[in-house]
């Protein structure tokens, strides 16, 4: 068997300027990155009358730590609607380091269904996320210089909230002490570092509309807080012009393929256990003004990334989707109902029928808090049984879900016609979308509608420093925005032990602080980390390149 990368480097892939061609990216537009890259100027949007297309959300159930197949389910039903006669585009994530070099190896679909060239897109790509670190650096210098330099804004240095960020997992600049050696060399003080794609940095380049918007929702970010309380913001530091000049072309959206030639943009990549887990607004739309349908995912399971797609990002954009797809699998199902990571690839009837309420959850979520129209997409892996593929789709018919077979990890398109044509018929149904807590909400009452609606746990519990923080926010004015809660990805609780659909737990948030630029306000929950560590046995233990540069292990 062919792994990933061996199928994805034994591809054809077409000339870029073809698959823009195809797509119908007038030349104007097109900036190449070599051969099979390119980005599309954001102005296409602003200056081409268009249609948008209808917008279909892959989401997932709780995963294993592997990953249950989003991105490959996503690419594959792209792909099958093609075949079947729909113009369609896809709208990715890009994948950070830490992940690639961390426990999921590369994230850039998989099988018969991947984008392309994966290497490129797994590894630096464009160069976006180096312009995201750059920008989030800059404002970090620039509020450190404020202070050494006369602190002229009364900054308290106990106060300060902006971190440097680093694309990698790296545990060792979690917490860390800087400024040391002398006046000349800073002010000493606790600081530490997040994770590139949890910086607001990130989530402002992903829902950013324009350059203009971009620069106005930089200037807004806070910083720190002076010796009164009051919030000091990147316009204070007139840093907002210079970090959007360091994102200017990053803003492009990237534009690649799929491995049957569909185009695909590959456009920012916030986490979704720590951040807003969805791809850039502007590579959306490009995706919705350039096909008949486009498709997306969001990050992790339902309970995170669909949560904030459909209450952040659709909220803050207008936009909505027109049907959603839930990924399970066998794996996953079974390590919900109680089996071991080493033992997922056994046949376990009786494991995979507990672990489905964590399946009938989530469709619930979607169908019954969002009402929007949704099918499950079994995703299957080779080392399912026939049998288990049968008891999972008798179980859903049995309990009313819709669901279909998806095979487009071994068969590439093919393998999803069958998932492509229910989509398109559910595209075709109306819906009553709805959010899960009303705009306007404040703090406490949009966490708490997130924890009993979406996760059913019995409510919240904050600790003196989250009840704190919260009062700071409400008195400066944020205490009505939006909530993106930081939360483990593999149980509805806070507690990654509680697997399946529990009960009768509550929610503890421990933390809380604002994103003002990217307009919402993050909830820390458990032991959620802005900077994850790498593990004992790394992907990166694994990659390697020859000496023609022909690169290994990338999956």
């Amino acid at each position: 068997m062919l792994s990933d990368i061996e199928i994805a480097q034994a591809a054809e892939i077409r000339p870029i300027t073809e698959i823009a061609e195809k797509a119908g990216v007038p030349e104007q537009y097109l900036e190449q990155y070599g051969t099979y890259k390119a980005k599309v100027d954001y102005n296409y949007l602003r200056e081409s009358a268009h249609t948008p297309g209808k917008l279909v959300l892959v989401t997932a159930i709780n995963p294993t730590p592997a990953g249950e197949g989003k991105t490959t389910t996503t690419v594959g039903l792209a792909d099958a609607m093609n075949r079947i006669g729909k113009k369609t585009v896809v709208a990715l994530r890009e994948p950070s380091l830490g992940p690639v070099f961390g426990i999921k190896g590369g994230a850039a679909g998989g099988g018969y269904a991947q984008v392309v060239p994966m290497e490129d897109i797994n590894l630096h790509f464009t160069g976006d996320f180096h312009a995201i670190g750059a920008a989030n650096n800059l404002l970090a210098a620039m509020l450190d210089a404020r202070i050494h330099n006369g602190n002229d804004l009364n900054i308290d240095p106990r106060r300060i909230v902006w971190k440097r960020v680093v694309d990698m997992n790296d545990r060792q600049l979690r917490h860390i002490v800087d400024g040391l050696g002398g006046k000349a060399n800073g002010v000493p003080r606790e600081d530490g570092f997040d994770i590139t794609v949890a910086s607001e940095v990130m989530a402002i380049f992903c829902l950013a509309t324009s350059i203009t918007d971009l620069k106005e929702r930089l200037g807004r970010i806070v910083v720190g807080y002076t010796y009164d309380d009051k919030p000091v913001t990147a316009h204070d530091l007139h840093a907002e012009g210079a970090m959007a000049a360091l994102l200017k072309d990053a803003l492009k959206p990237n534009l690649v393929q799929t491995l049957e030639g569909t185009p695909a943009f590959v456009h920012g990549g916030p986490f979704a256990n720590i951040a807003h887990g969805c791809n850039s607004v502007m590579a959306t739309q490009m995706a919705r003004a350039l096909g008949d349908y486009a498709v997306t995912e969001a990050g992790f399971g339902a309970d995170l990334g669909a949560e904030k797609f459909l209450d952040i990002k659709c909220r803050l954009t207008g936009i909505k989707p027109d049907a959603v797809v839930i990924v399970a699998t066998a794996r996953a199902l079974k390590k919900n109902g109680g089996v071991p990571k080493d033992q997922l690839d056994e046949e376990n009837l009786e494991a995979l029928e507990a672990g489905l309420p964590n399946l009938l959850q989530h469709v619930e979520n979607i169908t019954k808090v969002y009402k929007l129209p949704a099918v499950v997409a079994i995703n299957q892996f080779p080392t399912d049984t026939q049998a288990e593929l049968d008891l999972i789709e008798r179980k859903c018919n049995e309990l009313g879900v819709n669901v279909r077979l998806s095979q487009v990890w071994a068969k590439g398109g093919t393998g999803g016609e069958e998932l492509a044509r229910e989509v398109v018929r559910l595209c075709e149904e109306p819906n009553d979308f709805t959010y899960s807590y009303e705009t306007g909400a404040s703090i406490k009452d949009a966490l708490e509608a997130i924890a009993t609606k979406i996760y059913h746990a019995d409510g919240v519990n904050y600790t003196a420093q989250a009840e704190k923080d919260i009062k700071l926010l409400e008195a400066n004015g944020f205490g009505n925005l939006p909530v993106c809660v930081a939360k483990t990805q593999y149980s509805f609780s806070d507690n990654a032990s509680l697997l399946g659909a529990p009960r009768g737990f509550t929610i503890t948030v421990r933390q809380v602080k604002v994103s003002a630029g990217a307009g919402f306000i993050v909830a820390l929950t458990g032991n959620i980390m802005t900077m994850p560590g790498l593990g004992k046995s790394p992907a990166a233990f694994r990659i390697d390149v020859d000496e023609t540069g022909k690169i290994t292990g990338l999956f």
